[in-house]
């Protein structure tokens, strides 16, 4: 009796109106892709959850092709053999399963390495489960799955409506992953002074809509949500003990993004570590030096330990650069400064306002020490190029003056006299 169904969709493909069914349903396919490819180019929309990279392995796809299917099944039944349809639906059903989970996990989280793994578990799922759909099979186990029911709290569930209500909080987390990474998406995009806001509000957005879904999965599942009010009580207590790290450093993320002490892009100095932070995130900072190199330091340090910020100096797009020089005894510094000072001008990312200054800063035991100080426009971009273009012109400028810079020296004493000797006379 399991079989019966099976043996009539096999009976069915034998007629002759199984091979326009087939014609019908290639149609529709077609028709699929043709609406999917004039909306990715009227919408210009590359890599997405929608079209995916090649149009076909979007999700898209097969809600067209599902819908045109169970439309074309309505209005030829009864003109000619659906059988065709009766295998197309649950293949396209449960292709639209696979690419809707794996395509939304990709793009909410495209760096992840468990895609690959869930990504073949849904597809085993969701092909037994077309085969027996298929079959005919699928009824009489969702019978048996009904008739086993399990005692949880002081209900009786049954293995299906556990099984259903499963599969409808994972539909349910899956969109609201899916609409939570394309606000994200939409309002962290592009740059400007209120990224570190709009990340926030991203942020904010995602553990909203996440909250939400997890709310409609556990009701889905059939979960009582008044034992969320225990949940929260323990949840309370657990974050109180074992997970106040955590907790401190989420905190502590939505505290830098809404004070905007430290923004995306800005040059720190977090415990010896100098970098641009490349991105802030709830629960640590990602920060990245000139040489590649990066670091993760959680929240909370960027809260309790002291940072240094060059950008938060004046605006973020500038910074003070300092050099410290030693001339010999003799220089005449006075002079000497308005060349220096024009020489660091002629770059072209240093600011003329405010202008670079030269300063004498100190009497040392080999000669004076000169500061030199010039703003840089864009920090961000190859700072260490331009320091070394500034370093050499600061030396052009010093070989053009014959100046000369002091080394160590040793005073020797013979007999009643003393000569004074440095490295160079030996």
């Amino acid at each position: 009796m399991q079989f019966d169904e099976l043996n009539k969709l096999v009976a069915e493909f034998t007629t002759a109106s199984a091979l326009t069914g087939a014609g019908v349903l290639a149609g529709s396919l077609l028709a699929s892709w043709l609406v999917c490819s004039l909306l990715r180019r009227m919408l210009k929309i590359e890599g997405a959850v929608l079209f995916g990279r090649r149009t076909i392995d979007g999700v898209l796809f097969p809600v067209l092709a599902l819908l045109f299917a169970l439309l074309t099944r309505f209005l030829f039944t009864g003109v000619m053999s659906v059988a065709v349809f009766k295998v197309a639906i649950p293949i396209l059903s449960s292709l639209l399963a696979i690419r809707l989970s794996v395509r939304v996990l990709s793009y909410a989280f495209p760096t992840s390495q468990w895609a690959r793994s869930f990504e073949r578990t849904v597809s085993w799922l969701a092909w037994i489960g077309a085969v027996l759909w298929i079959t005919g099979i699928l009824p009489a186990v969702l019978e048996e799955l009904d008739d086993i029911r399990l005692k949880i709290g002081g209900a009786n569930v049954s293995v299906r409506t556990m099984l259903e209500g499963s599969l409808t909080a994972a539909v349910v987390m899956v969109l609201a992953l899916w609409l939570s990474a394309a606000i994200e998406k939409k309002v962290v995009k592009g740059t400007g002074n209120d990224l570190s806001l709009r990340k926030v509000a991203a942020n904010l957005v995602r553990v909203v809509l996440l909250f939400l879904g997890l709310i409609f999965a556990m009701s889905a599942v059939g979960i009582n949500l008044t034992a969320l009010s225990v949940l929260g009580g323990a949840a309370g207590v657990g974050i109180g003990f074992g997970m106040q790290k955590i907790a401190a450093n989420y905190v502590s993320g939505f505290v830098i993004l809404a004070e905007r002490s430290l923004r995306i892009g800005d040059t720190v100095k977090v415990d010896n570590f100098e970098g641009r932070i490349s991105d802030i995130r709830t629960r640590y900072t990602v920060i990245r030096a000139t040489n590649g190199r990066e670091a993760i330091v959680p929240n909370e340090l960027l809260i309790t330990q002291r940072v240094e910020n060059a950008s938060l100096v004046t605006a973020e797009s500038q910074v003070l650069i300092s050099v410290v020089v030693q001339v010999a005894y003799g220089t005449d510094v006075r002079s000497l400064q308005p060349k220096l000072e024009a020489a660091l001008a002629g770059n072209v990312r240093v600011l003329t306002k405010p202008a670079p200054v030269v300063q004498l800063t100190n009497f040392i035991a080999n000669g004076m020490e000169l500061t030199i100080k010039y703003w840089l426009t864009d920090p961000n971009n190859e700072q260490d190029r331009v320091k070394s273009e500034v370093n050499l012109a600061i030396l052009d400028a010093l070989n053009m003056e014959k100046v000369e810079f002091p080394g160590p020296q040793r005073v020797v004493f013979h007999g009643l006299g003393a000569v004074a000797l440095d490295d160079k006379t030996g």
